[in-house]
């Protein structure tokens, strides 16, 4: 779907979307068609019970008065809670509405709404932004689909008194899309389509876009001493490969980089702890983590970000075979600590583990967060809505929770104490892999913590957040790309040379 933004005019063709504040109060657009249609708005309003609260919507087909084929009245909320988010969420809402109804154009009018923190340049690059999420669809393996199913869509206009400034606000904005598409697009795949090796090349293909990306194999990782990490994947025909990114875009070369981590186990069947069948084709999404790392990397590559960045994906397959790890084995990691495997589904902890020491080894970096679709118990603690935030440092923490909170993409902090390092003690190794049912997603962070040495550092449990089962305001329902845009917004704000 094209976006375009132009100067404030009716259109004379397609679909028009027109905002309505709470009370049913008018914008400036709605009183000219109200007057223009002799009252039809008004008239609408008086026979419905839409008000103008944010998320609702009043769709009339063939409104007389006007050129277009459909008028959308699209609820704003009150004036005072109009920010980014709500603007992101009213244009992904309207196009929601509209994707499928058959017009190939839409318009969005935008007004000035005195009272609100955005300006009408903002609040369309918001608007237009929400709207593209909105518009992402995986459907390259449908081959029968009625044509009323299908998007008819193609292009969106955002139409505003100062249009080149919304084209400008935009502008950041469709890099970090990019980014999140590309997410969206890895983790959707089939585990048949995307395994070690061809997420390897996908990662690859970023250095076109200016990404230093080196991959490492399993004789390579064999020699560096990555034992957690080949544990994991000696079950499968698929070979394991860890792949380092680098984008390099500060002004010193020197400059100590962020560094991301993310787990990609791209198909979790539990290994020789087998899951059940029931629900296992999810599991393809396993890799979410590594996916959101790749996807970062483009999002900061495309809009030339000032920083210097660093992605390290631990990239595995973890299946049952005769040369599985199993149950009771004893593996040694990168950092030399031995491992107790008790559980060969707790899989996705070992991967991190040899990550996690790697990346900050070799890299120095000033602060790390990894990224991983590590446990069911943070679904059971914080549902679909937060992903679990895990971290060793206050300063870190905060800052991941203010750059969620403006993405709509939310943490909840999480203990990290020492009463649960004690539940993963191992009897013949320095720790086991899992420490009970109790406090799930906190003994799997204590386990990772363990592997940090004093890097100020977090860990993002994004189980419950990686895929969505029902379509939301900017995500359809499917992969989210949950902490694509949370990470960009950290480095903007916190470490992107001004």
């Amino acid at each position: 779907m094209k976006i375009s933004f132009a100067k404030a005019a009716l259109p004379a063709e397609g679909a028009l979307v027109v905002g309505i504040l709470e009370n049913r109060e008018l914008s400036a657009t709605a009183q000219q068609i109200d007057r223009q249609t002799g009252g039809l708005i008004s008239r609408a309003l008086a026979a419905s019970r839409f008000e103008g609260k944010k998320d609702q919507a009043l769709l009339l087909v063939m409104p007389a008065g006007l050129d277009v084929s459909r008028l959308l009245l699209a609820g704003l909320g009150k004036v005072a809670d109009i920010d980014a988010q709500a603007a992101q969420n009213f244009g992904g809402n309207a196009l929601a509405q509209l994707l499928t109804a058959g017009d190939q154009l839409v318009t969005i009018a935008v007004d000035e709404f005195p009272g609100s923190s955005l300006s009408a340049a903002d609040f369309a690059a918001n608007a237009a932004c929400g709207a593209k999420l909105r518009s992402y669809r995986f459907d390259k393996y449908r081959t029968k689909e009625k044509k009323e199913d299908k998007p008819s869509v193609k292009k969106l206009t955002v139409s505003l008194a100062d249009s080149a400034a919304a084209k400008r606000a935009f502008a950041p904005f469709e890099s970090v899309i990019d980014g999140v598409f590309l997410t969206r697009d890895l983790v959707s795949e089939p585990a048949n389509v995307i395994y070690p090796e061809s997420l390897a090349r996908e990662a690859k293909a970023l250095a076109e876009i200016g990404v230093d990306v080196e991959i490492l194999g399993e004789k390579q990782m064999k020699k560096l001493g990555m034992g957690a990490l080949l544990a994991v994947g000696q079950g499968s025909e698929k070979e394991s490969h860890l792949v380092v990114l680098r984008w390099n875009g500060a002004t010193d070369d020197a400059e100590a980089p962020v560094a991301f981590i993310g787990k990609g186990v791209t198909f979790d069947s539990g290994g020789i702890s087998i899951k059940p069948a029931g629900g296992m084709e999810e599991m393809k999404w396993d890799m979410g983590g590594s996916a959101v790392v790749i996807g970062l990397l483009k999002a900061l590559a495309l809009r030339k970000a000032k920083v210097n960045a660093v992605g390290v994906v631990g990239l595995v397959e973890n299946m049952p075979s005769g040369t599985a790890q199993r149950p009771g084995d004893v593996v040694t990691s990168l950092s030399g600590q031995t491992i107790e495997v008790i559980n060969t589904d707790a899989e996705g902890r070992l991967v991190l583990a040899d990550a996690l020491w790697y990346a900050q080894d070799r890299f120095k970096p000033r602060v790390m967060v990894d990224l991983a679709t590590l446990t069911g118990a943070i679904i059971v603690a914080l549902g679909d809505h937060y992903a679990g935030l895990f971290s060793n440092d206050d300063d870190l923490a905060t800052r991941l929770q203010a750059a969620g909170k403006q993405v709509a993409e939310p943490l909840w902090r999480m203990p990290l104490d020492e009463p649960y390092d004690k539940l993963i003690k191992s009897d013949i190794a320095d720790m086991k892999n899992v420490g009970g049912r109790e406090g799930g997603s906190i003994t799997a962070a204590m386990f990772l913590k363990r592997f940090v040495k004093d890097t100020k550092w977090a860990h993002l449990d994004i189980a419950g957040v990686a895929w969505a089962k029902k379509d939301g305001p900017v995500t359809p329902k499917g992969a989210t790309a949950f902490g694509v845009r949370l990470l960009d917004r950290l480095i903007a704000d916190n470490y992107e040379q001004k």
